[in-house]
């Protein structure tokens, strides 16, 4: 007995909405995105704040303050060398989401046209192939977003890390 196309539309018609619903993966990333962003201007503010701490009353104490702050501008400077390179990586991956989008949902909208037309035949290796295709653009889709929001935090974790770093010793 071989599986026929109507047997097979309903994982075709899960297929179908599923990479429509593609787009909203970026819902993923977009967060930790902005996140990240938000928190390495803040500590751009912070780092300026603390440069100009009226507080140091001495040469001595405005000299150690001065190099820490120093210190602390290296480090949030090269964070944002590597955050930087990887903002150019993130554009990519919303774009690559939204191909894999549109490529996994015409191919499973048209997978589901050909499941309608030719309902009570036979599916066929190539049909069987091309729908499990449709639903690798969802994976590849889930996994760059996953990607991406993974590594967005990581450098959030780091840059709060330095912004604490900054309040204890400026």
């Amino acid at each position: 007995m071989s599986v026929t196309w109507g047997d097979f539309q309903a994982i075709i018609q899960l297929s179908a909405g599923l990479n429509v619903a593609i787009l909203s993966f970026v819902d993923i990333s977009i967060p930790a995105i902005k996140e990240r962003r938000r928190v390495f201007t803040k500590a751009r503010q912070e780092l300026e704040i603390y440069r100009k701490n009226p507080h140091k009353t001495t040469e001595e104490d405005k000299q150690r303050h001065s190099s820490m702050a120093v210190e602390i501008d290296k480090q949030l400077f090269d964070l944002w060398r590597e955050t930087n390179d990887f903002e150019s990586v993130e554009d990519s991956m919303i774009k690559i989401t939204g191909v894999c989008g549109f490529v996994g949902a015409v191919l499973s909208i048209g997978l589901l046209w050909v499941s309608g037309l030719f309902y009570n035949d036979p599916i066929g290796l190539k049909g069987e192939v091309l729908a499990i295709l449709s639903f690798l653009s969802l994976a590849a889709a889930f996994v760059l977003n996953f990607i991406t929001a993974s590594k967005a935090s990581h450098y959030t974790t780091r840059c709060n890390a330095l912004r604490n770093h900054m309040q204890q010793k400026l």
